[in-house]
């Protein structure tokens, strides 16, 4: 079985890219925080580099941000390359199936509007309520996934 699932920041804006056959798809890391304290009594972070494919691809250009926590479900991908040296290197990116929105838009800025520029989340995370004002998913109920088989 090859699952994985991951909450986190989004660490820069996704941007829409294409396939030579006209494939929309995004690239991007998710900031993650570890559940343990290292020495200096500091969480750590890993930084997850996740693909997403189709119309999730654009729901999550247009609606995301740089910050903007999110949920990831998907399949961890391994692949490999020889660098321009000729050296093997080897890649790892999840490949998200879904991808659920975990703030709003008005959450997210009043995040960015604040003295708050960390990027992790409280060892406690509390996630927040949708403001229905500025959620633009408000009248599909308490979460939305957006699954791309669905669609094929």
């Amino acid at each position: 079985m090859n699952r994985v699932m991951l909450i986190g920041r989004i660490t820069a804006k996704p941007e829409l890219r294409y396939t030579g056959s006209n494939i929309p798809y995004t690239r991007f890391s998710v900031a993650v925080n570890r559940t343990f304290s290292n020495n200096q009594g500091q969480r750590e972070t890993d930084f997850i580099n996740v693909v997403i494919w189709r119309k999730q691809a654009e729901n999550v250009c247009n609606f995301l941000d740089k910050g903007s926590l999110v949920a990831v479900e998907g399949r961890l991908q391994t692949g490999n390359y020889d660098d321009k040296d000729g050296n093997k290197r080897y890649t790892m990116d999840v490949v998200g199936d879904n991808v659920q929105f975990l703030e709003s838009k008005g959450q997210a800025q009043n995040r960015v509007n604040s003295s708050d520029t960390s990027y992790g989340y409280q060892s406690e995370p509390s996630y927040p309520t949708m403001d229905v004002q500025n959620d633009p998913f408000a009248d599909f109920g308490d979460s939305v996934s957006i699954d791309d088989n669905f669609l094929d």
